[in-house]
């Protein structure tokens, strides 16, 4: 969740994201959130909004890093980029287990609103080209072969465009992404603003040569986009 501190007259003096890793069944948990330290002299804090909610299904988390799940692999989002229109959001897959891990083709996606339910209308592209040809999805699927501790990655790509008499909006703030088909689900943030294109691409899954984590435990950061269950309302 994201909670901003507010002066008097309701402008915004600091934002910070809160994460409560996990909540049972109708529970609540409590906590506490501190704004940063201010820089010089900042404006007196009068009060505090919660600006924005994300949560995902506990066993359908992402994760990028710790202990490996039983699927074998870490599968996350990362923070992505935007200009001019344009959003580019990589998928990334992490096999922490102890066998190979194989792909050949696209992340199955599945579009979900606010309140988790299925966006329809929306047609996947397989490739990116279609949405533009820098993004560094395109090129045909080929197998990729991951032995333990190695990485693949994936490109969301997609334009908020809004053209006038096309239709409303289409925003979801959550991918639900299988790494392969019979694979299990991962929930993921990218928050696509979709705008009115209907469209959203896809790159094949591709062999990640950056990735040289050797600890797989320790490997990468927290995924920017994680496990979100609000520390003050019960979880979904």
């Amino acid at each position: 969740m994201t909670i901003g501190f507010l002066t008097g007259s309701a402008g915004a003096v600091d934002n910070v994201e809160k994460t409560v890793e996990s909540v049972g069944p109708g529970r609540t948990v409590k906590g506490i959130v501190a704004m940063t330290e201010p820089a010089g002299d900042a404006p007196e804090v009068s009060g505090v909004e919660v600006i924005k909610v994300r949560s995902v299904p506990a066993d359908e988390a992402p994760s990028a890093s710790g202990p490996c799940p039983a699927s074998g692999v870490h599968v996350y989002a990362d923070k992505g980029d935007a200009a001019m229109g344009l959003r580019v959001v990589g998928l990334h897959l992490v096999n922490c287990g102890t066998e190979t891990y194989r792909l050949n083709g696209y992340p199955e996606l599945e579009l979900l609103d606010e309140d988790h339910d299925k966006v329809d209308g929306v047609r996947i592209l397989q490739g990116t080209d279609r949405i533009s040809t820098a993004t560094g999805g395109s090129g045909s699927p080929h197998p990729v072969v991951l032995r333990p501790g190695e990485a693949a990655q994936s490109t969301l790509a997609w334009r908020n465009t809004t053209e006038a008499g096309v239709g409303d909006p289409v925003n979801a703030p959550y991918v639900r992404v299988r790494a392969k088909p019979g694979a299990g689900p991962v929930v993921v943030e990218p928050e696509l603003d979709l705008g009115t294109t209907g469209q959203l691409g896809v790159g094949p899954w591709k062999r990640d040569e950056t990735h040289r984590g050797t600890d797989i435990d320790t490997a990468r950061p927290m995924p920017p986009y994680p496990s979100v269950v609000p520390s003050s309302f019960p979880s979904p």
